[in-house]
């Protein structure tokens, strides 16, 4: 799955107070904490975390439009990611993500095969 994440200046846990810091914090330390929650159970489900970057300009794409990050994460299959996705525990921590994310996108991906070299 790529995620493309767009990040808060400064997190907002308005909607999960019980997780918040005690200091603000920015969206992408909030995103961290999310992280840092959240490997364990992607682990256990099997699943990895791929690819972790920070974003920039955009070399081809829409003037203004901007993604902070970019995850590409493996999931070994739909069902695991459903399953993980439910996890009780997992989702106690979700807040750290709705509190850094100002906006995100998730596509699903499947491995297609290379083209033979010389192609």
């Amino acid at each position: 799955m790529l995620n493309l994440l767009r990040l808060r200046d400064v997190a907002d846990y308005a909607g999960n107070p019980q997780l918040a810091p005690a200091q603000p914090i920015s969206g992408a330390e909030a995103y961290d904490r999310y992280i840092e929650h959240t490997l364990p159970y992607l682990a256990e489900s099997g699943g990895a975390l791929l690819f972790l970057g920070e974003g920039g300009p955009f070399l081809i794409g829409p003037e203004g439009e901007r993604w902070d990050r970019a995850m590409l994460v493996r999931q070994r299959s739909v069902q695991a990611f459903m399953a993980f996705a439910s996890h009780d525990t997992y989702l106690a921590g979700l807040g750290h993500r709705t509190a850094a994310i100002e906006d995100s996108r998730l596509l699903p991906l499947v491995q297609a095969p290379l083209p033979p070299a010389g192609w």
